[in-house]
């Protein structure tokens, strides 16, 4: 049964030869007298000809139908003119069947790998080792092997060492929720899954191993969306002795290496730079879309002089009027704005000012339900500001900043895609930097770190950390591709007393600190190095780079939105004896298959 080539490698100097192919049935024609066979695995197909003449061969091949699985070996020929086809890299070619055996009789499928009609996903995902088979699938993994390999040996040019680090974890406030693991030999104890593995390759540079990677896989219990697993993968980097630029060089050149190797791009050797403070100020979000302009404007000066109430009062109050330009938006229909205003409340805003530049209000001249409180002066002022001309529409937001930023932020992204202004063919690539520190708790007003309490404040900052801790940039970078946040590192904190002195900031107090981190605290007294590093998202990269529009399109055995493995139907209750084992019983919950009532987590008793 040893196969000689994979179907979809076939090629013309073999013709004349004898060859075995292995693979399932993609498709068969009867054509009266000669059956046609298009044998599939994963590089592709061939076609396989069963003629009469070859007898119990010829009947075996009529028999046969979609996902039956088959050996044959035969001699490959030319087909005849007029008979290619071009859409194959095969298509020159054919297998004429001398031997022929049926491994495998396949029931009906669910569906057809080879069809092109849609099918549900949670079909698809149900059935994930048909799914598989689909051409689409079985390419995203194979690239996704190419892009791990080439990871790989990249890092391993730059002399990293690839050290695994453990799964059954100690659970640490890292940001989001965390799975926990109950330790069967320490009743009442618990393991936690890893967020990523931070704290051990931190302790690793301590160690010596001055270049450190992974291919990690890490797990949060967070809600789902179309570019979130609960469990995912990341490639992890850390390095001593290195500054914020050295990262994102070496991380510039790996992602340069990627495109330029697998998608035949050449990428520019340097990609630009952007404080968080620019990012928010442009573009309302901290991973900005750079393929289309319509950037936010302050125009909170202009707006307190005009006699429209809710800009004067947001201004007075401490707030700001922040502004959108929208090309050709002046076509927009009174519905459609009613439907932005309605998003805008979502978002978190009061409500949504519009003007219309020229249409019924003439050349020059603005239309709408504030426009008559803007003089002609400021209205000027406010074209020039906003760059907006005849039949273009303003957007404007009057809050706080933080809500000004989000609502305009996000109403640009989703008129930059609905009205078609981003360039579906650029890769624009971004590195933010200077993110603060740290932010305040809106539910409970206390310091939190913004990415994690191991990241180095800036050299400068640091006098301030304890008097004006929101003032405090860190030494942290996200790599953004076109309004994806991909990766996200920062140098960390190598000395114990800065280190002591986040803790306190964050009201961690020595002894909580000493229970939850004794071993980093501990590492940091002996000799640690200067270090910092970076992880990337392996499943969003390779989304992108495939132009897919969910990761579940290049994982292999994704859940859904809610959780669950369609396939093996996880997570699932188990035996009585197990949770005995483990010292452990399901309380307050409604028989299995009911759902959970609102807040019944938060209200039950253990």
């Amino acid at each position: 049964m040893k196969r000689d080539v994979y179907c979809g490698q076939v090629i013309k100097e073999q013709v004349g030869r004898q060859i075995t192919l292995c693979g399932w049935v993609a498709s068969w024609r009867d054509h009266g007298g000669v059956v046609f066979v298009d044998l599939r695995d994963r590089t592709g197909i061939c076609q396989i000809v069963f003629k009469p003449e070859t007898g119990k061969v010829y009947e075996l091949g009529r028999s046969l139908r979609n996902e039956d699985v088959v050996v044959v070996t035969g001699e490959l020929i030319l087909r005849q003119p007029g008979a290619t086809n071009p859409r194959i890299s095969t298509g020159e070619v054919e297998l004429i069947a001398a031997q022929a055996t049926l491994c495998n009789k396949a029931d009906p499928a669910p569906f057809l790998p080879s069809s092109h009609e849609p099918v549900s996903e949670d079909v698809r995902l149900k059935y994930r080792y048909v799914d598989l088979r689909r051409r689409p699938m079985t390419e995203a993994l194979i690239f996704r092997h190419r892009v791990t390999k080439l990871m790989r040996d990249y890092c391993d040019e730059h002399g990293f060492l690839e050290i695994e680090t453990p799964i059954l974890y100690k659970s640490t406030p890292e940001g989001a929720r965390e799975f926990l693991v109950p330790s069967r030999l320490s009743p009442g104890d618990f393991y936690a899954l890893p967020q990523s593995p931070q704290l051990f390759k931190q302790v690793l540079m301590v160690a010596g191993m001055d270049r450190y990677m992974q291919i990690a896989r890490c797990f949060r219990d967070e809600a789902l969306r179309s570019d979130r697993q609960p469990e995912f993968t990341q490639l992890d980097l850390e390095m001593s002795f290195v500054d914020r630029e050295d990262v994102i060089a070496l991380v510039t050149g790996l992602i340069r290496r990627l495109w330029s190797e697998l998608l035949q791009v050449q990428l520019p050797e340097r990609f630009p730079h952007m404080s968080w403070q620019e990012a928010m100020d442009r573009f309302g979000v901290d991973k900005p879309d750079t393929r289309f302009g319509m950037e936010l404007k302050d125009v909170s000066e202009t707006a307190a002089q005009t006699d429209f109430a809710v800009f004067k009062d947001a201004v007075a109050s401490g707030g700001c009027v922040k502004m959108i330009a929208v090309p050709g938006g002046g076509t927009l229909s009174r519905k459609q704005l009613d439907e932005l205003t309605a998003e805008a409340k979502q978002f978190g805003a009061r409500g949504l000012a519009w003007i219309k530049l020229g249409g019924d209000a003439g050349a020059g001249n603005m239309g709408g339900p504030i426009a008559k409180f803007i003089s002609p002066a400021l209205q000027q002022t406010l074209r020039t500001a906003t760059g907006a001309a005849d039949g273009d529409l303003l957007l404007a937001v009057a809050d706080k900043r933080e809500i000004a930023w989000r609502v305009l932020g996000e109403l640009r992204l989703k008129l930059g895609r609905t009205l078609g202004l981003m360039n579906e063919s650029s890769w624009n690539f971004l590195w933010v930097i200077d993110f603060p520190g740290f932010e305040r708790d809106e539910a409970t007003g206390k310091i939190i770190a913004r990415h994690h309490p191991f990241t180095s404040p800036l050299d400068d900052d640091l006098p301030q950390l304890e008097s004006d801790p929101l003032s405090v940039r860190a030494k942290a970078y996200d790599l953004v591709l076109n309004g994806v946040e991909i990766g996200g590192g920062s140098i960390r904190i190598h000395r114990r007393e800065v280190q002591s002195r986040i803790f306190s900031l964050l009201g961690i107090s020595p002894e909580e600190a000493e229970k939850k981190f004794a071993f980093l605290l501990d590492a940091l007294r002996f000799g640690a190095p200067p270090h910092g590093g970076i992880a990337l998202g392996m499943d969003r990269l390779i989304m992108l780079m495939l132009g897919r529009q969910s990761i579940r399109e290049v994982i292999a055995f994704p859940k859904t939105q809610s959780g669950t493995d369609l396939m093996t139907q996880a997570p699932s209750p188990v035996e009585p004896a197990q949770l005995a084992d483990l010292h452990l019983a399901v309380v307050g919950l409604p028989p299995h298959g009911q759902a959970v009532p609102k807040h019944a987590a938060a209200e039950k008793q253990p």
